[in-house]
């Protein structure tokens, strides 16, 4: 069977943040890799003062503008297969918890999950990945669309099981003391460009160690194909010299993950040691 994984993320950025060490990985390797973004993140913050015209509360022309730094990431990561859920603008950026924007009539958080399931089944029964890459329950970090694209996620690989089932669900983490160790290190260097280092709480996905299952450790290349593709989402991201660091619009400097962590969620177990997203898939 030809190794193949499709990820599903809420925004564009979240996948190059998440996953772009997992993705140029994968893709290197000769396995297909599908992203599946669920809206094109309309209701995002912009961070250079130049692009504030396209902001929601002014032009509101953030979405395509976000679908154009989608590609560009993409072309960085070396993904050539990358689609919207629905199509374009099918399912509009919810926003933050509890925001208006909650409320829109197409926004995500709304989204029927058969109905939105159903589509992402589609993707699933074209595409036959091995391996499906989403968030846990909780979405990383409590954002709608991040908890919406899980359980889509989850509902289209069960409707879509009948004619491909996945062999394995993976969801993203990071082990905690990964992540104090990190933000610690931060913490007792300069800033840099950044105002202030993030918190524990900022982190998305942290979990205790012993749930993690699988690491994904990239070479320098791929670390550094990572760096670009964020950068290429420049709206959202700054990246700071030297790949290691970025901040979103708060201005918190996080580490920039050179290793990719995850819990299996479903399916086939990974062997221990490994560092393969595919390790014992037949």
């Amino acid at each position: 069977m030809e190794r193949s994984v499709l990820l599903v993320h809420a925004h564009p950025d979240d996948e190059s943040i998440t996953n772009g060490v997992t993705m140029a990985a994968a893709a290197g390797s000769g396995a297909r890799v599908t992203l599946v973004t669920c809206t094109q993140g309309e209701e995002g913050e912009v961070i250079p003062g130049e692009l504030a015209h396209l902001a929601p509360d002014r032009e509101d022309r953030l979405g395509p503008h976000r679908a154009r730094e989608l590609a560009a990431a993409m072309a960085e990561l070396n993904v050539t297969d990358h689609r919207f859920l629905g199509g374009a603008g099918r399912w509009r950026d919810s926003g933050m918890m509890g925001a208006p924007s909650n409320d829109r009539p197409h926004a995500f958080w709304r989204a029927g999950t058969d109905e939105a399931g159903a589509a992402l089944a589609e993707v699933i029964a074209e595409v036959r990945p091995q391996v499906l890459i989403t968030y846990d329950p909780e979405g990383g970090y409590g954002h709608p669309d991040h908890i919406q694209a899980h359980r889509v996620a989850m509902r289209g690989a069960g409707l879509a099981a009948g004619r491909h089932r996945v062999a394995r669900v993976l969801w993203n983490c990071v082990p905690r003391s990964a992540a104090e160790r990190e933000l610690a290190a931060l913490r007792a260097a300069e800033p840099g460009p950044f105002r202030g280092v993030a918190a524990l709480s900022d982190i998305p996905g942290v979990v205790a160690d012993e749930q993690v299952s699988l690491a994904v450790r990239g070479t320098a290349a791929q670390v550094a194909a990572k760096a670009a593709a964020m950068r290429a989402h420049a709206t959202q991201i700054e990246v700071a010299p030297g790949d290691r660091v970025f901040a979103l619009s708060n201005g918190l400097a996080q580490p920039l993950w050179g290793e990719e962590y995850f819990l299996v969620a479903a399916g086939e177990p990974v062997p221990a040691g490994s560092g393969d997203i595919f390790a014992g898939l037949s």
